[in-house]
């Protein structure tokens, strides 16, 4: 049964979908059969993963309202163990259409309780934002990754989503745990990036993944090729801190995620 896990932060460009497209893509070349969906209207991990979508082609939107299984909306990408639920633009509406409806914080946990047994890990990029389609996510993980660049405000952003993580286990998901939280965009060679781990360690240090990301040209460019890091430039430091998030990730699928918020 897969391990979902839902990579959120409401705030954006903090490599929340950097994180998503490559943690995916190095399960899946470790021979972890893994489901990706792109839960996010903006549809970056589906063009980072080289796909493009139309008015046609199931969606994340057709998953959430329940009138698609996930079963016909993934699209094999790079890796036979590797699958894509894409987004499209019509997914903007979705909170608007859901916001009446019974049980709406459970319309994708419902969706993706049918393909759990299929798969070992299900990723979920989410919005930049603590809207219903987020709510959702969390409602259906099992436990949250939660990337945070090496910034000033860091830990004020962190702040206000750890008290949601809080209020959706409260209201909707009891077993929902910190996964873990991942230090982004680090330049070790400035100050600032330093005292940022060092003060998110000292407040938080049993949450925090021992990887750090570093600001990496290479790790910005792969995107635009539609590849991930890894089949982008695997020498690159950031296709290497990214096979290391990797081995903690799956290190923490058999040992159990961190509990706390």
């Amino acid at each position: 049964m897969a391990k979902i896990i839902a990579i959120a932060n409401q705030k954006g460009g903090v490599g929340k979908t950097t994180t998503a497209v490559n943690l995916a893509a190095n399960l899946a070349a470790a021979e972890w059969s893994t489901l990706l969906v792109d839960l996010d209207p903006q549809g970056n991990a589906t063009s980072g993963l080289g796909l493009t979508v139309d008015d046609d082609t199931p969606s994340s939107y057709e998953v959430l309202l329940g009138t698609t299984p996930v079963s016909d909306a993934a699209q094999t990408v790079y890796f036979d163990s590797l699958e894509l639920v894409p987004s499209a633009r019509r997914l903007v509406g979705a909170e608007v259409e859901l916001v009446g409806s019974e049980q709406r914080e459970f319309r994708l946990k419902r969706s993706l309780e049918v393909a759990r047994e299929q798969y070992d890990f299900i990723l979920i990029d989410c919005a930049p934002s603590l809207g219903l389609l987020t709510v959702n996510a969390l409602a259906a993980a099992d436990s949250t990754l939660v990337p945070i660049q090496c910034e000033y405000y860091a830990l004020e952003g962190l702040t206000d989503l750890l008290d949601t993580i809080g209020r959706v286990r409260a209201a909707v998901n009891p077993g929902l745990a910190v996964e873990g939280i991942l230090l982004t965009m680090a330049d070790e060679r400035t100050n600032l990036s330093r005292q940022v781990e060092a003060e998110v360690r000292s407040h938080l240090d049993e949450l925090v993944f021992d990887t750090v990301i570093p600001r990496n040209v290479r790790l910005g460019e792969a995107p635009s090729f539609g590849k991930p890091i890894i089949l982008y430039d695997l020498r690159s430091a950031g296709a290497q801190s990214y096979l290391s998030l990797m081995r903690e990730v799956v290190k923490h699928g058999t040992e159990g995620a961190r509990s706390g918020a």
